[in-house]
Order: C-alpha cells, then sequence, then structure tokens
C-alpha cells in the first residue's frame, strides 16, 4: 500500500532498547515494561502529547505469560500514557513488529487515523522459544495432518540448511559472515553509530531468590558481541544438521529488547511542528515458500523494488534481519546488491534477534542511519517462520 504524494506517512521518530543477551541485563524485567519504555520515549523525546495517537499496533510472538492479554495495550497503561489510545498486537512471527509499524502506515495512510505507533517486544530470557506450546495441558499442535497434504513441515533450521544447499552456500561462507556481522556491530559501537537511537532500560536487582531488592542498573549497550575469528568459529559444532553449515556464530542469538516507530501524515507533523526523519515510500507482505521457510525477504525485496520503479542499486541502506547467514547469503545472490549497504552496523548474528521486536528495531536502525550518512532510501525485510516475507521501503527527508 503507497500513501497519497501529497499528504505523505512520514516517521517523527524512532527508537529501540539495548539488545539483551539471553539472561543479560534485561531479563530480570517484566516485558510490559521493556516495551512501555520505548513506547514513552517516543512522546519524551519529541515533545508530542501522546493523545495524538490513533492506534497502537505491537508485535509480538510469544503471546503468553507476561506477553498476553495484548500486551502492546498493557505496556502503554504501564507506562502511564493515555488510557484512550488503542493499542492491538499482531504475530507475524519473526516479522512482527514489522508487520506492526507496516500495520499503523496503513492506518494512516488510509485516513483511519493522523497518527500511529508501530512496535514490538520479545523477552526471550522469560517467555522461552516455543511457550506458546504448552506439555501440560495438551492443547493440540499448530499442524494437523490436513497441512501435510499440501506441505511438509520444517523447521527454520532445516529451512536454512536447505537454501545452503540450493544457493550453494557453505560453511565457510556462512563462518565469514558471522565474522562479518560481529566486526560491523563493534565499529558501529566504537563510532557511536547507535547514540540516537538507544534508549537506556532500568532493570532491576533481583536476589538470589529472584525477588526484586529495590535496586536497580541501567542498561545502556546491547550484549550479544564476542570477539570473534574465523579460526575460532571453525572449531564450533553445527547447530541444524549434524554436518550442516550454520553454528551459533552464523545464527541469531535468543535476546530480549523492543523497538517504537511514531508515524503520521506530513501534514499532522507540519501542524505539530516536529520535523519527519523518513517518508515511508512502501510496504509490503508476501507469501514464500514454507519448507524452504526463509525466503521472504527475496521476494518482498522485488515486489517493492518493482511496485516502485527501483532497482537494488537505488537503495542506500539495506537492514535484513540475519536470522541465519544463508538468509542473507541466498538473497545476496538473487538480489545482487553492493554489500558495502546492508545491514552496515552487524546485524541479529551480532546484536540478537528479540523475535517480535526486530521489525521495529530493524526499522528504527535503518532510519537513523539514513540520517547519519545522508543517504536517500533505506530497505528494511525480514523472513518469517511458516513463510512470509515483510518489507518497507524508507525515503530520508
Amino acid at each position: 500500500m503507497t500513501a497519497s504524494p501529497d499528504n505523505p506517512v512520514v516517521i517523527v521518530d524512532a527508537v529501540r532498547t539495548p539488545i539483551g543477551r539471553r539472561n543479560g541485563g534485561l531479563s530480570s524485567c517484566h516485558s510490559v515494561d521493556v516495551l512501555g519504555t520505548v513506547q514513552r520515549a517516543l512522546f519524551d523525546r519529541t515533545g508530542i502529547d501522546p493523545l495524538e495517537v490513533g492506534q497502537v499496533v505491537g508485535g509480538c510472538v510469544g503471546q503468553v505469560g507476561m506477553q498476553s492479554m495484548n500486551v502492546t495495550r498493557t505496556a502503554w497503561l504501564t507506562a502511564g500514557l493515555p488510557l484512550e489510545v488503542p493499542a492491538t498486537t499482531v504475530d507475524a512471527q519473526c516479522g512482527s513488529s514489522q508487520q506492526a509499524t507496516n500495520l499503523a502506515y496503513a492506518l494512516v495512510a488510509s485516513g483511519t487515523v493522523d497518527a500511529a505507533v508501530g512496535c514490538g517486544i520479545e523477552l526471550m530470557s522469560r517467555v522461552k522459544f516455543g511457550a506458546t506450546r504448552p506439555q501440560e495441558p495438551d492443547s493440540g499442535s499448530p499442524i494437523n495432518r490436513n497441512y501435510f497434504e499440501h506441505f511438509e513441515f520444517t523447521s527454520q533450521f532445516e529451512g536454512s540448511e536447505r537454501m545452503a544447499d540450493h544457493w550453494g552456500i557453505t560453511r565457510e561462507d556462512c563462518d565469514a559472515f558471522g565474522k562479518l556481522s560481529q566486526d560491523r556491530a563493534a565499529r558501529a559501537w566504537r563510532e557511536d553509530r547507535y547514540g540516537t537511537q538507544l534508549v537506556h532500560v532500568e532493570a532491576p536487582v533481583l536476589d538470589d531468590e529472584g525477588n526484586p531488592t529495590g535496586e536497580t542498573v541501567t542498561v545502556t549497550r546491547d550484549e550479544g558481541l564476542r570477539e570473534t575469528t574465523l579460526e575460532g568459529l571453525a572449531q564450533l559444532k553445527p547447530s541444524g544438521r549434524p554436518e550442516g553449515v550454520h553454528t551459533a556464530a552464523s545464527s541469531s542469538q535468543i535476546s530480549d529488547g523492543a523497538g517504537a516507530v511514531l508515524l503520521m501524515t506530513a501534514e499532522k507533523a507540519a501542524a505539530l511542528g516536529v520535523t519527519p526523519l523518513a517518508r515511508v515510500v512502501d510496504t509490503c507482505l508476501v507469501g514464500s515458500d514454507p519448507e524452504f521457510m526463509l525466503t521472504g525477504p527475496i521476494g518482498a525485496t522485488r515486489k517493492l523494488l518493482a511496485d516502485n520503479g527501483m532497482t537494488i542499486d537505488d537503495i542506500d541502506v539495506v537492514e535484513i534481519n540475519e536470522a541465519f547467514a544463508t538468509v542473507v547469503l541466498a538473497w545476496e545472490k538473487e538480489i545482487g546488491p553492493d554489500m558495502e549497504r546492508v545491514n552496515p552496523n552487524g546485524g541479529a548474528i551480532a546484536l540478537g534477534h528479540p523475535l517480535g521486536g526486530t521489525g521495529a528495531i530493524l526499522t528504527t536502525k535503518a532510519v537513523h542511519e539514513l540520517q547519519r550518512t545522508g543517504g536517500e532510501y533505506a530497505l528494511v525485510t525480514m523472513c518469517c517462520g511458516g513463510g512470509l516475507g515483510t518489507g518497507t521501503l524508507l525515503q530520508r527527508i
């Protein structure tokens, strides 16, 4: 969906938390507090009255426990934001908060509201991967025999290895890409490239029994970065197939984090006296082969470029989620980008992938990188469980 050129949808601000490693700095937090922190930061930073927002759309994959009961709405209220502003939570698997942000864009572009927030959260230290499928009580499987009449059911790990087979991607290719992600993230921190996008989080200190002590620590940095050498990576065991190409160093990390994006019409921004950072040119959600699972960014990229009469050479910054190295490397073989423009500040292999929060985090990274470098166009894309690809095309203002 593309907005009217006479009154485009713009991004006024975009923020993210530091990405916490598993059982790291954010693991003592409650999900609603982490998400509420970035929601509130949008208004603290811009000075905009949150009552100007028509709807909030959030993404979350593990909608159970502390992330159940519409976590987007609960976070908003927990942050002390106006009860009159409604919120909803969506699940598009790993692309949840990018789809949430794209839906927020669609609400504004359609004229349903003048301003909206897209956001997302995942606290994987507390809400474990697969927590939505409890062993007890037995509430059934998400896949039944009728699905198998159409598709084989594969895991993301197997899908990533099938992509390696199909595109001729080797273990050495994946190791080299994993090291590149770490090197770029380390450079970004050395050069303070994240400074304009990060919101610090006050995390409670817990005692030995897991109870809050009343003290807090401030989480200020991404925690997934590791000293990396190719020699060291070559010693790691495969994490998928026994002889597979991926290891823990070429796959995304289990992480905690949240992001939030404030969108509105250009007319609304002008009336409020705020200067936008970027224009949302177009968005998409595409289906892809669920047996390969993770090829969605290829289709999403092709659709956005074709629909807008562009080529990949027109794109100055790409943020593609590094769920596995083969996701990016297969996309590279099909799309043919200048890889210097792709994940220039590292990706999920180095920083982490807090499932439902990653899409809003990638959008935040793209917007601020355009501002930092003076580039014009950015593309954000993700693969999603079940065979989906999210896409967002941005233009710096």
